[in-house]
C-alpha cells in the first residue's frame, strides 16, 4: 500500500474519531451533570418532606379549636432554609405552601385540598427554576450549550386521626359516662370522686364513676397504679384477647365498643400513681351503659375514648378524695393512625397521630 493511501486513511480515521467524540463528550457531560442534578433534587425533596411534616404538626387545634396557619407557614419556610445548603436565604413562594383539609375521596390518588373544616394537610413545593431561586448551574453540559436546569420538589403531609392503642399508650382505668363527656366543653375542667362528677362551677353532674379493669379482671391496686403510670401493657392486651373482648393482642381498636369489668373505686392506694402523672395527658374510657349488677360485678360498655389532662388530685378520706381533669386535644406521635385514611369518621375524637407523607 502506498504511503499516500495510508496517509489518506489515517486522515479519515482522525475525522471520524473527531466526529464521534462530539456525542461521546455530550453524553459524558450529561451523565456527570445528571448525577449532580440528582443530588440537588434529593436535597430539595428532603427539604420539602421535612418542611411539610414539621408544618402540619402546627395545625393541631388548641383547646378552643383554633389553628395557627401563620405558624405552620413560618415553620415550613424555616425547615426549607435549614435543609437547603447550596443557596443562602432560600425563598419559598406563598403560593407554594398550601394548607387545607384533604379530600378523603382523593387520598389515594391525586390529593385535593378543601378549604373548610379542620385543616390537616400541608403541601410544600421548593423551586430552583430561575424565578424564585437560581436554576441549577451545570458544569460539563455547558460545553454543548446547556448552562442550567430547573429542579422542583413537592411534598404533602397529613395529620391523620388516631384509631388504636398499643402497649405503652397512656390510658386511665377510670370510666366516665358519655352524657357527662359530651356535656363538657373543650378546655373545661371537671373533678371526679367516687360516684360523682363535679364541673368547674362546683355543680354535681350525673354519671357513675369508678375504676375499671382494662385487661385482667379484679386488678389489684398495684396493678391499677402500674397502668396509671405506664399506660396500656402487653399483658392487658393479652388478657383482653384471651377473653375474646378484642380479636387479637396486637392493639386495642379505640373505635370499637368493648366491655370491661368494674373495680373497687378511687382509693388512697392510687395516690402516688395519680400524683406522678399530674400535668400529663391520658385517654379515658367513655361508657354508655352499665350492666350485670353492681360493685365489682358491674360491666361497663365502653363506646369511645376521651383525651384529658390530669390537672391535680386530693386524697383525703372518703369525701375528700378526687381528681381534677381538663378536656383537651393532643398530638401524640405514638398513636397509630387509622389504617384507611379515606375514613375520617371512625377515629378517636380530637386526637391526632404521627404526621404521614402521602405525596
Amino acid at each position: 500500500m502506498s504511503r499516500q493511501l495510508k496517509s489518506q486513511r489515517r486522515g479519515v480515521v482522525v475525522v471520524n474519531v473527531a466526529i464521534l467524540l462530539i456525542p461521546i463528550i455530550a453524553f459524558l457531560a450529561l451523565a456527570l451533570d445528571s448525577g449532580y442534578l440528582l443530588k440537588v433534587r434529593t436535597e430539595l425533596q428532603s427539604a420539602a418532606d421535612a418542611a411539610a411534616l414539621a408544618a402540619v404538626r402546627e395545625l393541631v387545634p388548641d383547646d378552643y379549636g383554633n389553628q395557627n396557619t401563620d405558624q405552620a407557614i413560618a415553620t415550613a419556610r424555616a425547615y426549607v432554609q435549614e435543609n437547603v445548603h447550596d443557596i443562602n436565604a432560600f425563598q419559598v413562594n406563598d403560593s407554594d405552601i398550601q394548607i387545607g383539609r384533604y379530600d378523603p375521596s382523593t387520598i389515594y390518588s391525586s390529593v385535593s385540598l378543601l378549604n373548610d373544616g379542620t385543616y390537616d394537610t400541608v403541601r410544600v413545593t421548593v423551586r430552583r427554576d430561575g424565578t424564585t431561586n437560581s436554576a441549577v448551574r451545570l458544569f460539563f453540559a455547558r460545553i454543548i450549550g446547556i448552562a442550567d436546569c430547573d429542579v422542583t420538589a413537592t411534598a404533602t403531609a397529613v395529620l391523620p386521626r388516631a384509631s388504636t392503642f398499643t402497649a405503652g399508650d397512656g390510658i386511665m382505668p377510670f370510666a366516665l359516662h358519655k352524657d357527662v363527656w359530651d356535656a363538657t366543653e373543650m378546655g373545661d375542667r371537671f373533678q371526679t370522686f367516687n360516684g360523682h362528677v363535679v364541673n368547674a362551677q362546683g355543680k354535681t353532674i350525673p354519671g357513675n364513676w369508678g375504676t375499671v379493669d382494662i385487661g385482667e379482671t379484679n386488678n389489684s391496686t398495684s396493678e391499677l397504679s402500674d397502668q396509671i403510670r405506664n399506660g396500656l401493657r402487653q399483658k392487658d392486651l393479652d388478657a383482653l384477647a384471651a377473653d375474646g373482648r378484642i380479636p387479637h393482642n396486637r392493639f386495642l381498636d379505640a373505635t370499637q365498643p368493648i366491655t370491661v369489668q368494674a373495680d373497687t373505686g378511687l382509693s388512697s392506694g392510687l395516690k402516688a400513681a395519680v400524683e406522678a402523672i399530674h400535668g400529663q395527658t391520658r385517654y379515658m374510657p367513655i361508657y354508655e351503659s352499665v350492666g350485670n349488677g353492681n360493685g365489682n360485678n358491674a360491666e361497663y360498655q365502653i363506646v369511645e375514648w376521651g383525651l384529658v389532662q390530669v390537672v391535680g388530685s386530693n386524697f383525703k378520706g372518703a369525701k375528700g378524695t378526687n381528681i381534677t381533669f381538663e378536656k383537651t386535644k393532643s398530638y401524640d406521635g405514638k398513636l397509630s393512625p387509622h389504617p384507611d385514611l379515606s375514613d375520617t369518621s371512625n377515629t378517636i375524637p380530637n386526637v391526632y397521630a404521627h404526621p404521614t407523607l402521602i405525596e
